[in-house]
């Protein structure tokens, strides 16, 4: 074995320059790229990118990724959101839940959550994807059902501790296999699409919860049957995942021979690489150090308060306007309409623009006007309509958290450290999320104004941490110009991970093939900082 070398980075963060020595495997190869690199090793060449195949292949990953992905997050949104349903249907006053209880419920799954980050980043990166994903939804389905047993406060905390557990690896997971299959140009609206989930959920799960509110039982509850009943749904969809989802690009049957080294190509312009098991501490090290990170966390804890806050009382909030629980259920389902257009309309008009930080700052806004005009309005019965607008101008606020998602994923590179980024970031939503709730109380009912001033705030502070985010992107960018420029590389890059896949694109470039590899830094699994072709995206 050689001596490693090591160099400093602008970032004073150690970059190795050779292969240490536990990324050499038994056959003398270089196991610390990414696994992508060894496809293409036995493959003997790689593919050329054509608009054709490109397309084609893009087809056949969103036919069989996609709508697990959908359905898994349809299902945990659902799951979470039972608690809010059930508090409609009685859940408060028949267990007995008193004072801060029922903001605890709705809180604690976010503080599992947060504890369970590191383990998560640590599994997401050393165990199948797809197989993760199906014990994740069996556990918190089963644990949905059996909660439904629950009588009391300690019970349904049990069990909500749990779920939050379970739950712990979805939305990192999610992440992951955006940035495992699609390309940067892509990742915008198929994180849009399967966060969009939550507003298929507040329009069909309310309806759904609205129809089992009316069974007539003389054992159950309808908030019990509720919770039976989705836990059951959910258990069943975990078969599903087993049999069907993939684990990477690099392990799947529907993608054979040409088609799987087209998968390859189309994420090396990426320069963020596709799969590596191995766990590399130096990643740990610059994610934590890495400013970029830390602000992630901030726009994630901010929206994430409100979020939390709003999707445990939204029903209690809407209910506050003077209207029964049948109708307050169905005047949310709108809520979920919003929702939707928001988060798939602020990806799409991402993709156009290529950019993300204007639409962030531009989905801030209305939920800024929704709450002052809660705030403001009286709440009496000739004030319901303008109320309800208040509300549903509020609800625009989940388009702004995939956004953030697709903002990180496209900007962070390197296995080990795009699984820690994504946990801090987790870590700050999970918080969040735990804060929210407790800004609300059932005695502040109906106008509920510590929450919604808490609310107000943070929405104002998020566009204050865009504008912070896009100059550390743009002093990195500087940075890595400078180094393209050491080197003899040109300075100035196009970055075609952003464009579409054009006929005469396949230049040099997308033309790497086995025998010059080694020179492409894309499959090296090296970090956005170590790499000085990555190119930053705002």
């Amino acid at each position: 074995m050689t001596d490693n070398t090591k160099s400093q980075d602008y970032h004073g963060v150690e970059t190795i320059e050779h292969a240490p020595e536990h990324c050499i495997n038994a056959h003398g190869e270089n196991s610390g790229k990414d696994r992508a690199a060894e496809v293409l090793h036995n493959a003997g060449h790689s593919a050329i990118l054509t608009p054709e195949n490109n397309a084609r292949v893009l087809r056949l990953i969103d036919l069989r990724v996609l709508p697990i992905v959908l359905g898994i997050y349809f299902l945990q949104s659902l799951d979470k959101t039972t608690l809010a349903y059930g508090s409609v249907f009685g859940l408060v006053t028949k267990t007995n839940l008193h004072g801060q209880q029922y903001s605890w419920l709705g809180a604690v799954v976010y503080l599992a959550q947060l504890v369970c980050q590191p383990l998560v980043a640590y599994l997401l990166v050393k165990v199948p994807l797809g197989k993760f994903l199906a014990v994740s939804v069996f556990c918190w389905g089963a644990v949905l059902a059996a909660m439904s047993a629950a009588n009391g406060f300690a019970g349904l905390l049990v069990c909500r501790l749990l779920l939050g557990a379970f739950e712990a690896g979805v939305a990192p997971a999610f992440i992951s296999v955006t940035q495992m299959w699609y390309r940067r140009r892509e990742q915008p609206v198929r994180l849009g699409a399967w966060y969009a989930m939550n507003g298929i959920t507040n329009m069909f799960g309310s309806l759904i919860s609205w129809g089992l509110g009316h069974i007539s039982s003389s054992t159950l509850a309808p908030y019990q049957i509720i919770f039976l009943f989705f836990g059951v749904l959910t258990v069943a969809f975990s078969v599903v995942i087993l049999i069907f989802m993939p684990d990477s690009p690099l392990d799947t049957n529907f993608l054979k021979g040409e088609d799987k080294l087209v998968a390859v190509e189309r994420l090396r312009l990426n320069q963020q690489g596709i799969k590596n098991d191995i766990w590399k501490w130096d990643h740990v090290k610059e994610a934590v150090f890495d400013p970029k990170t830390w602000l992630w966390f901030a726009m994630l804890f901010s929206i994430s308060v409100p979020s939390g806050g709003i999707s445990t009382f939204g029903p209690l909030i809407i209910k506050g306007f003077g209207y029964n629980e049948f109708k307050t259920i169905l005047f949310n389902m709108p809520f979920g309409a919003v929702q939707l257009i928001a988060t798939m309309g602020g990806a799409y008009i991402a993709m156009i623009w290529k950019l993300k930080s204007p639409v962030l700052m531009f989905l801030s806004i209305p939920p800024i006007i929704g709450c002052v005009m809660l705030l403001l309005l009286s709440h009496d019965t000739a004030h319901k309509g303008p109320l309800l607008v208040g509300y549903y101008l509020i609800s625009v606020y989940p388009g702004i958290t995939p956004l953030i998602y697709s903002w990180q994923a496209a900007n962070t590179a390197g296995e080990t450290k795009k699984k820690i980024t994504t946990a801090i970031m987790i870590v700050g939503q999970s918080a969040g999320n735990v804060l929210g709730p407790n800004l609300y109380t059932t005695e502040e009912a109906p106008l509920y104004r510590r929450g919604l001033v808490s609310n107000l705030v943070l929405f104002i502070l998020l566009i204050i941490i865009y504008a912070i985010q896009i100059i550390i992107l743009k002093i990195q960018n500087h940075r890595h110009e400078k180094r393209r420029e050491a080197v003899g590389k040109t300075r100035k890059v196009v970055d075609k991970s952003m464009s579409a896949v054009k006929a005469g694109d396949d230049d040099i470039d997308s033309k790497t093939t086995a025998n010059t590899l080694e020179e492409d830094r894309s499959l090296d699994d090296a970090t956005d900082w170590q790499n000085e072709d990555f190119v930053y995206v705002y």
